[in-house]
């Protein structure tokens, strides 16, 4: 962690666990608080390098870090605190990032069963996982997750080097609406399975990504090197079956993120097992938890991954894939 990084955790958790910050009357105390919110403020724009159009703008935003404050300051877990996305109200992040659309509304819903807690997998020391990566302000955490995992499948598989880094803007712009996927406005991973099935897909150089929809390249598209599978298939629904496919490779799950967006680090569990609006990679399950590679950059989490509750936590068994190199 860098040293802005560590004085903005410090400088959050004095902020939020002090009694200055609850409501009080005394003009002291709320000048004080009202200090307090200002420095925590510019240095957190400092460390994310926010910018805002005008003050009426910054100053809704500050209102809303404020919010934000006074509901982390509700946890007890010790695995919530102050992250980039602190200056979104919980639907305005909704609405951006937590997008994925599952082609089934009636998937089957896993038991929540724990694993044996003794199962020690981790595809990352394994060196099996490529670079977290960042999707930005654009609702295609279901291409990150499909090329995560099609990245780690080619690697085990021999077929690729660990810095391979395939191309999401490629199915952001292409894998579209016959796959019934609106690129930055969500899609599903399977689908996306689906597409690079058939249509093979080239790498982060050839075909940068934006973050943005756009019409499909297939000049770029076409571009060597590129990659298929050769099929793609789901898990049972279930975290005993989840954790032996999980043995052979890293696997594309769905999630119930709704609560991620302060998640700073710790073994996280403030979530549901049956609704699904995110799309990650599960990467390894060690000390009794499932370690998860997330798309929103290195500076989030647990340096771009988060820990889920052994058992099927945030709904992380219930429709697992994996691509087949």
């Amino acid at each position: 962690m860098n040293k802005q990084l560590l004085l903005l955790a410090l400088l959050g958790t004095a902020l939020i666990g002090s009694t200055v910050f609850l409501l009080v009357k005394s003009n002291n105390n709320v000048q004080e608080n009202e200090e307090n919110l200002a420095q925590l403020w510019s240095l957190w724009k400092k460390t994310y390098n926010k910018k805002y159009a005008d003050p009426d703008s910054e100053h809704y935003r500050i209102q809303v870090f404020s919010s934000n404050l006074d509901f982390v300051k509700q946890d007890t877990t010790g695995t919530m605190g102050i992250t980039q996305f602190f200056d979104l109200t919980r639907d305005e992040f909704a609405a951006t990032y937590l997008t994925e659309r599952l082609t089934d509304n009636n998937e089957p819903i896993a038991e929540d069963i724990p694993i044996d807690s003794s199962t020690n997998i981790n595809w990352v020391t394994e060196e099996k996982v490529t670079d977290v990566k960042n999707q930005g302000s654009c609702g295609s955490c279901w291409t990150f997750s499909a090329t995560g995992a099609v990245e780690s499948a080619l690697i085990i598989a021999g077929k690729a080097e660990r810095s391979i880094n395939l191309s999401e803007q490629q199915l952001v712009d292409c894998c579209t609406a016959e796959y019934d996927n609106a690129g930055c406005n969500g899609g599903n991973k399977d689908q996306a399975f689906r597409y690079i099935e058939s249509n093979p897909i080239t790498t982060e150089a050839n075909y940068p990504y934006k973050a943005v929809n756009q019409k499909c390249n297939t000049q770029k598209a076409a571009l060597t090197p590129n990659y298929t599978i050769s099929n793609y298939k789901q898990v049972n629904a279930s975290t005993n079956d989840l954790a032996e496919a999980l043995k052979i490779q890293p696997i594309a799950i769905s999630v119930d993120a709704s609560n991620w967006s302060f998640y700073t680090g710790g073994i996280f569990s403030n979530c549901n097992n049956t609704t699904h609006n995110h799309a990650v990679l599960l990467v390894g399950f060690q000390n009794d938890a499932w370690i998860v590679k997330n798309s929103w950059g290195t500076t989030w989490g647990e340096n771009g991954y988060i820990r889920l509750k052994n058992g099927n936590t945030c709904g992380l068994a219930n429709v697992p894939y994996y691509p087949i190199a």
